[in-house]
């Protein structure tokens, strides 16, 4: 079996293996060279792979290929007996359509999931969830795409199907995150991927595996306890020492001959919002009238709105389509304030679900200091799953919209308010209430002008806070209150 040439991996990877699937299937093979991460970055490997990229290929010509999606359609190219490709045009797009559905709709969320749990990401409940929950609405439709098909193009094996059934195998065995439970919603999907990783030509390519039982979960880092020690050696009592007469500090004289930093210091990033002029409006005040008062009230108050200094932006969700559960839905309106927290310590944010489950849309309203939205949103990685849309209080159809999405009583293509939260930033005693979210249900009957907090106050510790409502505590499933503190 000749070889096509080279390819540099670690061990296990499943872009390597597609790789060679096509390779094998037309009578060929590729080299495989184990290297581990640190040679990426050595200069040998990158003056021959200057992307740094793993997996990369050599052929025996000497082309060099970064791409493992790319690696594998020249293994296939170049090996042309395993009739993976086709001549006919529409079947070749067919074919191209399912390679990139396997790597941007399958191994891309899949591979989000992944870096959440192992911390390669910042790691967030609502985030897996969102991300987990695409994975599985790309999993239902190939399932139901497979559910009269052997193979995905045709009435043979394509390379179409080795690039999903790579995906796939990637997620359901190993260290996979579609677990037994989920999988078994997909099993047409399961057979595609044991009908090509099973073929006799493949099982060397492959290897034995196993299915996923359960889903890794994410393990938040152990916090350092040398703080602790050196706490508890502080406690100890010292014995007193004679007070000693203070020195006289010399100036230190500087030597003309003292060289400069060979790299100056760079400047810290302006904050843009700092060059704006004061405005009478205060929107810290006006947070407080909002939560304490009924619509009409904070409406009224918001009379004083200067559109100088202030913006009202409309926000809507780019991925309706995607939007499954409400409280699921809801969670990605959570997670959105959250990566942004701080950059919200200026904002006042009512954004909600309107709609029913798998027929929902996300909107609302985001007020902020001066006259543009986007060095506020783009401090958080998913603001382009958004639109922005500028909002005046002048324009009688803005100003309805704004009052609704204030009241939770808004509409969008006949679809109503389902839950919704809110982004509201305190200050008390120098401490700033970074990240502030309450959600409240409509399907509880529970109105947000009931839930409004009328006193916010800082318990015994400043990281505890408590929130009181109209003359009483609303229970846990009617209410969920998340909040953290820092100084400012």
């Amino acid at each position: 079996m000749s070889s096509l040439g080279k390819i540099y991996s670690y061990p296990n990877n499943w872009r390597v293996a597609r790789a060679r699937a096509a390779a094998v299937l037309g009578g060929s093979d590729i080299e495989l060279i184990m290297i581990d991460m640190q040679t990426t970055k050595r200069d040998d490997y990158l003056a021959k792979f200057p992307a740094g990229c793993v997996p990369a290929f050599e052929a025996t010509d000497g082309t060099i290929i970064q791409q493992s999606g790319a690696i594998a359609t020249y293994a296939a190219m170049a090996a042309p007996s395993g009739k993976l490709l086709s001549d006919d045009k529409a079947t070749a797009a067919k074919i191209a359509e399912w390679c990139a559905f396997a790597d941007t709709e399958i191994a891309q969320f899949h591979g989000v999931c992944q870096g959440l749990v192992a911390g390669w990401l910042a790691y967030a409940k609502p985030t897996y969830t969102s991300i987990f929950t695409k994975l599985e609405q790309r999993l239902a439709y190939l399932n139901k795409v497979l559910e009269d098909k052997t193979f995905l193009v045709g009435d043979r094996m394509t390379l179409a199907d080795i690039f999903v059934a790579s995906a796939v195998f990637s997620a359901f065995t190993g260290r996979g995150h579609v677990d037994k439970a989920t999988r078994a919603k997909y099993g047409n999907v399961a057979r595609h991927m044991e009908t090509i990783v099973k073929n006799p030509k493949l099982v060397e390519v492959y290897g034995e595996f196993e299915y996923v039982e359960s889903a890794p979960q994410y393990v938040a880092p152990k916090k350092d306890a040398k703080p602790k020690a050196e706490k508890k050696a502080e406690d100890k009592p010292k014995a007193e020492k004679a007070p000693k007469a203070p020195k006289e500090k010399k100036p230190v004289e500087k030597d003309d001959d003292d060289e400069e930093p060979l790299v100056p210091e760079e400047p810290k990033a302006k904050n843009p919002l700092d060059d704006l002029p004061k405005s009478e409006f205060n929107l810290e005040n006006w947070k407080r009238v909002y939560s304490n008062s009924d619509g009409d009230v904070a409406m009224k108050a918001f009379d004083s709105f200067d559109a100088n200094g202030f913006s009202i932006w409309r926000v809507d969700y780019k991925y309706n389509e995607e939007l499954t559960q409400v409280f699921m839905s809801s969670n990605l309106i959570g997670g959105y304030y959250t990566r942004r927290a701080h950059a919200l310590a200026t904002v006042f944010g009512s954004m909600g679900v309107c709609g029913t489950s798998n027929n929902s849309v996300i909107s609302g309203v985001l007020v902020c200091r001066g006259d543009d939205i986007l060095p506020v949103v783009q401090t958080g990685p998913d603001w382009e799953s958004f639109t922005y849309q500028k909002l005046s209080l002048d324009n009688e159809e803005d100003a309805k919209f704004i009052e609704k999405a204030f009241d939770w009583t808004l509409e969008v293509d006949g679809k109503a308010w389902a839950d919704g939260k809110l982004r509201i930033a305190y200050r008390h005693h120098g401490l700033l209430l970074s990240r502030f979210v309450l959600n409240c249900r409509q399907e509880l009957q529970v109105k947000r002008s009931t839930v409004r907090p009328i006193l916010f106050e800082l318990s015994f510790h400043p990281l505890y806070a408590r929130l009181a409502y109209r003359g009483h505590f609303m229970s846990p499933n009617e209410i969920f209150i998340h909040d953290t503190t820092s100084s400012r």
